[in-house]
């Protein structure tokens, strides 16, 4: 098991990532260009939704403007783009992935994660990701659930560069700090919005509002 605020603070762009555990699940979202800094999280009845912080400086919303978190019935599901309401609409998980491919954001074809938390603890993580062929592979995990104290994790790079390496691997198996810690521990830089859902108590971060 690897310690999350580790992995972060050596880590200065993870891009978006979803840390899912017993307890808790966490969403961030990172940003290198103006576009992508221009965001802060706001709350809606079944979650959140990304919008811009200054209406003025928005360019492109098509991939920076979704829901990452929405209510499917008891379950909670967690994308890093408008997958989200793919899968919600779609009323199944891995339904709802398969119809989705990664983002048309060459030559980073950033991929789409995505999660689903059952009301009886149990979980998915999804990844769908560009091949050379051009084909998209996707990928999920299904856990039985988590152990206090600790999640898995999976974002959408596994660091800066251009372009911008695809996660690889297996989610993560990490020890989970507290929401302060996790927010404290994402570039200072590139760090944009935290959601932090602790047995179901939400809280928000956004670097714009002064967080």
């Amino acid at each position: 098991m690897q310690d999350l605020i580790e992995l972060l603070e050596n880590n200065s762009y993870p891009g978006r990532g979803i840390v899912v555990g017993a307890d808790r699940v966490y969403y961030f979202i990172m940003g290198r260009s103006r576009n992508s800094r221009n965001r802060i999280f706001v709350k809606t009845e079944d979650g959140i939704r990304t919008e811009a912080h200054d209406p003025a400086l928005l360019e492109d919303p098509s991939l920076i403007i979704y829901h990452p978190v929405r209510a499917m019935g008891d379950a909670l599901v967690v994308t890093n783009g408008d997958q989200t309401d793919t899968i919600v609409e779609a009323g199944d998980f891995r339904a709802g992935c398969m119809k989705r491919e990664f983002e048309p954001d060459a030559p980073n074809f950033t991929p789409r994660i995505s999660a689903i938390v059952n009301p009886d603890g149990t979980f998915e993580l999804s990844i769908l990701k560009h091949q050379e062929s051009g084909r998209c592979l996707r990928e999920f995990f299904a856990y039985e659930g988590a152990d206090e104290g600790m999640g898995y994790f999976i974002s959408t790079y596994q660091g800066d560069g251009d372009p911008l390496p695809t996660f690889a691997g297996e989610p993560v198996e990490v020890a989970l700090p507290e929401p302060d810690a996790v927010w404290a521990a994402l570039n200072a830089d590139n760090k944009v919005s935290l959601y932090a859902n602790v047995g179901g108590e939400v809280t928000l971060y956004n670097k714009n509002l002064g967080d």
